[in-house]
């Protein structure tokens, strides 16, 4: 089974560097073209998804909704596929809270996988209610579809911090490097068969 993890489009907040997390922002003019050209290349690379799942959250539910309606698949909103609460420093762009929370920054960015944000998750917490939910949704899948499993698609409209922790903790990746690893564009694809997520 095939499972193509895209990154919403963009939103104001994106192109203002301001930190979105579970704030519930929409796209922008431009983050819609991005979802109508991600549906273009999905049709270009002849990949038709079974599904589209999507965090609840705005900005990624009207990208897959733009993305089902031009590939007529259904879309269904999951709960587990959400970006990550960054508390108290949504809003801010990273100078903003390295100004204001120093103290609190640095223990964030020295062990960013398992310390929390001031009223916030840390990235464990993140993985805490995305591995069940992915490895679930990968049996449903997998239990619908029976023997044609290995060629089924399907598309998961999420964050880009959903994305980079999934990422570090499928490849062992130590969490401070997960950026420059992992960093996607908005509408950036990245593909991860699901058995992966049942070992």
């Amino acid at each position: 089974m095939n499972l193509l993890f895209t990154r919403h489009g963009e939103t104001d907040w994106n192109v203002q560097k301001r930190i979105q997390g579970s704030t519930d922002t929409d796209l922008n003019e431009n983050g819609r073209m991005q979802a109508v050209r991600l549906a273009r290349q999905l049709e270009t690379n002849r990949i038709r998804p079974e599904r589209i799942f999507t965090s609840p959250l705005k900005r990624a539910c009207q990208t897959a909704r733009i993305v089902s309606e031009k590939l007529n698949t259904e879309c269904i909103v999951r709960d587990g596929l959400e970006e990550i609460n960054f508390g108290l420093w949504e809003g801010l762009t990273w100078t903003q809270v390295e100004e204001q929370y120093p103290e609190e920054f640095t223990a964030w960015y020295e062990n960013r996988r398992y310390q929390k944000t001031p009223m916030g998750e840390s990235y464990q917490d993140l993985l805490d209610r995305l591995l069940p939910s992915l490895r679930s949704l990968v049996e449903e899948e997998a239990e619908a579809v029976g023997s044609g499993s290995s060629s089924h698609s399907i598309v998961l409209v999420t964050h880009s911090a959903v994305i980079m922790s999934l990422m570090a903790y499928l490849n062992n990746t130590p969490f401070n490097q997960m950026v420059s690893h992992y960093k996607l564009n908005n509408t950036g694809i990245v593909q991860i068969k699901g058995e992966r997520l049942l070992t």
